[in-house]
């Protein structure tokens, strides 16, 4: 079941989900990374919230994800957030005691409702556009 909700995801909501990453606003972003077979450049939209000196993301389908693979492969993404882009280089996991409270509300909410309660990743962050 959770690979038929991942295909929907990957193929269609997540056309809908790249729009509102290109909002000035809100807590989705657009993660752009290469992959590591293809070598194509591609672009996911996740949800993000800012922290100090970094962004904290919720793996919402864990660490076997193309993205977060290609982006371990290759060391680093950029992250384009309310029309900014900051290259993120240093991801580091995070138990989920220390990251949910982190979240806003509704987020926190949503992500318990997921499910989402032992995949986070905090990441360091240089900013390449202002």
């Amino acid at each position: 079941m959770m690979n038929r909700i991942r295909y929907f995801n990957k193929y269609f909501l997540n056309r809908i989900l790249g729009q509102f990453a290109k909002l000035p606003f809100g807590s989705f972003a657009m993660i752009r990374h290469v992959g590591r077979k293809s070598g194509n450049l591609y672009h996911t939209p996740i949800m993000v919230f800012p922290i100090q000196d970094g962004f904290l993301i919720a793996l919402t389908y864990g660490t076997k994800t193309d993205w977060y693979q290609n982006v371990q492969a290759a060391g680093h993404c950029t992250l384009i957030w309310h029309q900014r882009e900051f290259m993120l280089d240093r991801f580091a996991m995070l138990p989920p005691e220390q990251a949910l409270p982190l979240f806003p509300q509704p987020q926190r909410t949503i992500l318990k409702v997921l499910g989402v309660v032992q995949n986070y990743v905090t990441t360091q962050v240089k900013p390449l556009s202002a």
